[in-house]
């Protein structure tokens, strides 16, 4: 009698509790690399370009839903001089820009699976959200005497207009997860965000139709001198790309196993 007034709240409490001890709070590090698909770099998708590096706190909701705030930081580059397009080899712009970018992100998983619990030991998943991203983009030229430079392209209003440093972005991938202890898991993932701006390259639509005040602006509107006033001077996509590929660690912080005799 004693042994059953023991064991039943025992049960009892964790039937209770199940609910609660699945939704679990995971801290994750990811790091790997980030490329950008724009202007400059219109074609190569898988191009990355620079370093990546990143951070997370999730809330696994039950074994097939998470949702969590996610920090990423990037950097990414094109060089139209690095190009096999002689177009863009004649256009002879270049940048670069680190990323900040803060999500809302939202993971769906294929499988039973968190890194807490669950029936599997990994999983494919998908994940896609909303989130804001800082870019400041960069331009390195060198001039007759040999001298090397580089610009802060915002300021010069290269194509005659101004443009934030800021944008929402649009994040989105896939990835797999795979448990390598009772609260450790380590994953993988491939996500492009979709950036509502088109000037993370500082190239998004025409050359000016008045020339850039100061000899600095005009060499960073139109390096090689082939533009003339109104022409097209990127491409006509309205929206740059940018993407992280990701190799991360995850820890939980409970666990959904109960008491065990």
């Amino acid at each position: 009698m004693r042994f059953k007034k023991i064991v039943f709240p025992i049960v009892l409490s964790c039937i209770l509790s199940s609910a609660v001890k699945s939704q679990t709070t995971e801290l994750g590090i990811n790091a790997g690399a980030a490329g950008y698909i724009g202007d400059i770099n219109p074609n190569k998708l898988f191009k990355p370009s620079g370093v990546a590096f990143g951070a997370y706190v999730k809330r696994n909701l039950d074994p097939y839903w998470a949702i969590g705030l996610h920090y990423n930081y990037g950097h990414i580059k094109g060089d139209d001089l690095k190009s096999n397009d002689a177009s863009l080899k004649a256009r002879g712009l270049n940048f670069s820009t680190a990323l900040n970018e803060l999500s809302l992100q939202v993971d769906f998983n294929f499988l039973e699976y968190f890194s807490g619990g669950g029936r599997q030991n990994f999983t494919p998943y998908m994940f896609a959200g909303i989130g804001g991203v800082l870019f400041n983009p960069k331009a390195t030229y060198t001039s007759t005497d040999g001298k090397t430079e580089t610009y802060e392209l915002r300021y010069y209003e290269t194509e005659g207009k101004k443009y934030k440093n800021y944008a929402v972005s649009i994040p989105y991938g896939i990835g797999m997860k795979y448990r390598i202890g009772e609260r450790l898991g380590i994953f993988t993932q491939l996500g492009y965000r979709t950036a509502k701006t088109d000037y993370l390259d500082d190239v998004g639509d025409r050359y000016p139709q008045i020339p850039v005040s100061g000899n600095n602006g005009t060499i960073l509107s139109d390096p090689t001198g082939i533009g003339t006033p109104g022409a097209q001077r990127g491409n006509f996509v309205k929206n740059d790309t940018y993407f992280f590929i990701h190799i991360g660690l995850s820890y939980t912080f409970t666990s959904d196993k109960c008491y065990s005799f």
